[in-house]
């Protein structure tokens, strides 16, 4: 799994405020990683939402999956996912968000970064074959 981008330095900077003793930090990374470990168990892109993985109805250019888990009283942690066509992949397009603080507003962003994220992904891979990943 390469490790580089907003979404990781967003978990590098929730491990550093649960160091400092932020509990609601330490629940939004532990929440967050259990999102990645969903994703890793996939064998490919989803065929159908579960309560767990639903497609993101605001994405624009990309189709684009949102990671959730169960009901957490102030916790609302979500990951947007991309998966490139044709490739046994995932790609965390977009950093995840602590959806709880600010609600819905959440989503009215998503389209746009992940576009954004994604086209720096694909630029980033350009001429690259599978094997060099």
């Amino acid at each position: 799994m390469t490790r580089h981008g907003p979404f990781w330095d967003w978990l590098d900077r929730l491990e550093e405020k649960a160091a400092g003793g932020d509990e609601h930090a330490r629940m939004t990374r532990l929440y967050a990683l259990a999102e990645l470990r969903a994703l890793e168990r996939l064998e490919g892109e989803p065929t159908e939402e579960t309560p767990t993985l639903k497609r993101v109805r605001q994405s624009r250019r990309y189709p684009l999956w949102r990671v959730a888990h169960p009901f957490v009283d102030g916790l609302a942690v979500r990951t947007i996912a991309w998966f490139p066509p044709g490739r046994n992949r995932v790609v965390v397009a977009v950093l995840a968000g602590e959806k709880a603080a600010i609600g819905d507003v959440f989503y009215d962003s998503v389209a746009t970064r992940a576009d954004a994220a994604i086209d720096q992904y694909l630029y980033e891979r350009q001429g690259e074959s599978d094997d060099e990943e």
